[in-house]
């Protein structure tokens, strides 16, 4: 009885969250629950698309929605790093200044002590840059010199970056980009909320200044607790078995999906499912999250082969589900 209560808790806060981002985010219903599936499944999200398609307002939105002025362990900082290619290490990490008082150097923390990090712009920075990301997202902690800091247990990374075509930008490398739960197209909205987003400018952008903070630090944590109690039925645990060996032996994949990205598949899935209202997995949680989960982490031979091989690979593991017509 206690597990269906805290169940019931969990949908309902859930729900509150994605009520007050959608006071915000107008038609992005399916982007909002790729990113909560990623903070339940406690990792990263990362943001592509063009300038101005909304992903900054999606994360400062969703960072003001669990963040606050609650005070004491309720509170959720929040911080926010503009991406430049002047921007340093000790830009993010923080730095030793001298103290006259105590006449000595004391550590002053960078915006990477907090619990949710908005990276605007993240492949405008040099990957010097980036990497200074890559021990924080991997391991919650930073290491200055002989000194290991560790962070909090909620630390949520929400990286926004322009496509890696465009003028001014360093492609993430692999191993920072295998640091993201998931990659997501943010994309444009459709023609009639696009119309409505027109004709109600004014109040979005007041709606956004007034966002309240609707959950705490330790429901935030108790959903996290609560996405790991979800159920998967083994021949999905196989299923993301299957995928991940079938990127290694694809003969258009040079770099296939490693150990680790099969272990965060399956957080995912979990976070998915209680994101969607329920306590177990299904094939199509599989489905919706193969490609956000690891097209992101493969290296492929040419474009043909990126737009067919896991798509490939993804049809014919459902074909095999379907076959079996589980049951939970």
């Amino acid at each position: 009885m206690e597990q269906t209560q805290a169940t019931e808790m969990a949908m309902q806060h859930l729900q509150q969250l994605v009520d007050n981002i959608e006071t915000v985010i107008k038609g992005k219903r399916n982007q909002i629950k790729y990113i909560l599936t990623a903070l339940l499944a406690k990792g990263h999200i990362l943001m592509e698309d063009n300038p101005g398609t909304g992903k900054t307002v999606m994360a400062k939105t969703l960072a003001q929605s669990i963040s606050g002025a609650m005070g004491g362990d309720s509170s959720v900082g929040f911080k926010r790093i503009q991406f430049t290619p002047d921007l340093l290490p000790m830009d993010l990490i923080g730095s030793h200044i001298y103290d006259e008082d105590k006449k000595e150097f004391v550590f002053k923390k960078g915006p990477l002590f907090t619990n949710v990090l908005l990276a605007d712009e993240i492949n405008r920075a040099s990957p010097k840059v980036q990497s200074a990301l890559l021990e924080c997202m991997a391991e919650n902690q930073i290491t200055i010199g002989d000194t290991t800091y560790k962070l909090n247990k909620l630390f949520f990374t929400i990286a926004t970056q322009n496509p890696v075509e465009m003028e001014g930008t360093y492609p993430l490398p692999a191993a920072q980009l295998d640091r993201f739960s998931i990659k997501i197209i943010f994309g444009y909205v459709d023609e009639t909320t696009e119309l409505e987003i027109y004709n109600n400018y004014l109040g979005i952008a007041n709606n956004l200044q007034h966002i309240q903070q609707v959950l705490s630090m330790q429901e935030i944590l108790n959903l996290q607790e609560q996405a790991e109690q979800v159920t998967i039925h083994e021949e999905l645990v196989k299923a993301v078995r299957n995928i991940v060996w079938e990127t290694r032996r694809h003969p258009e994949i040079i770099l296939g999906a490693s150990t680790r990205s099969g272990i965060n598949f399956l957080k995912c899935l979990k976070a998915y499912a209680l994101v969607n209202g329920r306590t177990f997995v299904t094939e199509d949680d599989i489905f919706d999250l193969t490609i956000p989960v690891l097209d992101h982490r493969l290296m492929y031979r040419n474009k043909e082969a990126k737009a067919n091989a896991l798509p490939g690979i993804l049809k014919t593991e459902m074909d095999r589900l379907h076959k079996l017509r589980i049951t939970q």
